[in-house]
C-alpha cells in the first residue's frame, strides 16, 4: 500500500519530465553544436560562478535569438560530464505556449519531480503534506505556498548533496513570474550546497527582482557570442551546401550574407538558413537579398523566408548546370 501512495504521489506531482523536455527542445533545433556554446566554458563569469563558493546565482541574459535555451543545453551537458559523481543536476525549461511548463508553479513541481525521482530520500517533504489531501495540493489556488515550502524543505535538507539546479526562459514564465523570481533570490542567498543558473531576456522586471540576489553574476550575451554566431553560420552553410549542392561561389555568398547581416543572433541565422533549404542554388542570389537583416527583426525575416511552393515545383534541386 505504501509503494502504491508512493507512485501515486510522484505521478501527481509530475506535470512535465524536464529531461523529455530537453529532448524535444534540442530536436526542434536540429540538435546542439558545441562548437557554438563551449566558449562559456571558459567565461569568466562563468567560470567563477561554478567555483567560487560565494557565487550562488549566475544569471545568462540575452535579447531574443542569442541562444540561451541551446547554450543553457550545452552547459547541463557539461556539467553532467564534469560535476563530481555526488553532485546533482537538474533543469526546467520555460515556455510561455504550453501550459504545463509557463507557470512558477510548473517550474518548482519540475524540479521537485527530479529532486524525488533521482533521490528518493528527499520525498518525505512531499508525502507528509500530500498524504489526506491528494494532488489537489499541485494544483489549487494555494499550490504555490504548498510547492515553495517543499522546495525549501528540500533544500534544507541535510541528506541533500551538492545541487545545481537551473531553469531556462524566465521571462516565458507568464504566470507568478515575481513569485518564481523572489523565490530564487531569496534561496541563492540562504547558505546552502545549492548552486542556480537561470536565463532570460533583458527584461527590467527581472533585473529588478535579481537585485535581491547578493551572491549573483550576470552573464551578458551580447558581450560573448560573436564568434559562436560564426561557428553556427559555418556549420548551417555546409549543411545548405550539401542539401543544395552548391557551388563554392553560392557558398561564399551565403556565408558572407549571414555573417555581414546577423549581428550576432544565432535565430536570425536560423531562420534565413530554414526559408533557404528549398531554394535551389541558382535563384539563391536573389533569395538572399528579400531577407531583411537581423537583429530584432528575426520576424520579417521569417515571413519573406516562406517560398510558395507553387514556384519551387518548377525549380531544378541542382547546381551543376551552373557549373
Amino acid at each position: 500500500i505504501y509503494a502504491e501512495s508512493e507512485d501515486r504521489c510522484l505521478a501527481d506531482l509530475r506535470s512535465t519530465d524536464p529531461r523529455h523536455d530537453k529532448i524535444r527542445i534540442e530536436q526542434t533545433k536540429d540538435g546542439l553544436l558545441r562548437d557554438a556554446y563551449k566558449w562559456v566554458l571558459g567565461n569568466d563569469e562563468f567560470q567563477r560562478w561554478r567555483f567560487d563558493e560565494e557565487s550562488t546565482l549566475l544569471w545568462v541574459k540575452g535579447d531574443p535569438g542569442k541562444g540561451k535555451t541551446m547554450l543553457l543545453c550545452g552547459i547541463i551537458d557539461e556539467l553532467d560530464k564534469s560535476i563530481a559523481s555526488t553532485d546533482l543536476l537538474y533543469f526546467f525549461f520555460c515556455q510561455a505556449a504550453d501550459a504545463r511548463i509557463n507557470s512558477a508553479t510548473t517550474t518548482l513541481r519540475g524540479l521537485i519531480y527530479l529532486l524525488v525521482k533521482q533521490q528518493p530520500s528527499l520525498d518525505k517533504h512531499v508525502r507528509k503534506r500530500y498524504e489526506g489531501v491528494g494532488k489537489q495540493l499541485f494544483e489549487d489556488v494555494n499550490a504555490w505556498t504548498a510547492l515553495s515550502e517543499i522546495l525549501t524543505d528540500i533544500l534544507r535538507d541535510p541528506d541533500l548533496q551538492s545541487t545545481f539546479l537551473i531553469i531556462d526562459a524566465l521571462d516565458e514564465c507568464v504566470t507568478g513570474l515575481p513569485l518564481l523570481l523572489a523565490f530564487i533570490a531569496q534561496q541563492s542567498c540562504t547558505p546552502s550546497r545549492v548552486k542556480w543558473l537561470v536565463s532570460s531576456r533583458n527584461w527590467p522586471n527581472i533585473e529588478k527582482r535579481l537585485e535581491l540576489a547578493t551572491r549573483k553574476v550576470r552573464l551578458s550575451l551580447e558581450l560573448s557570442i560573436s564568434a559562436a554566431v560564426g561557428v553556427y553560420i559555418r556549420s548551417e552553410v555546409d549543411r545548405l551546401a550539401q542539401i543544395q549542392t552548391y557551388d563554392q561561389k553560392t557558398r561564399d555568398d551565403v556565408s558572407l550574407y549571414l555573417s555581414s547581416n546577423a549581428n550576432d543572433t544565432f535565430l536570425w541565422v536560423a531562420l534565413v538558413c530554414q526559408g533557404l533549404r528549398e531554394v535551389p542554388c541558382e535563384l539563391v542570389p536573389a533569395k538572399l537579398r528579400v531577407f531583411p537583416p537581423g537583429r530584432s527583426r528575426e520576424r520579417p525575416a521569417y515571413e519573406t523566408a516562406q517560398v510558395p511552393t507553387e514556384q519551387q515545383r518548377g525549380w531544378s534541386s541542382s547546381c551543376q548546370k551552373q557549373r
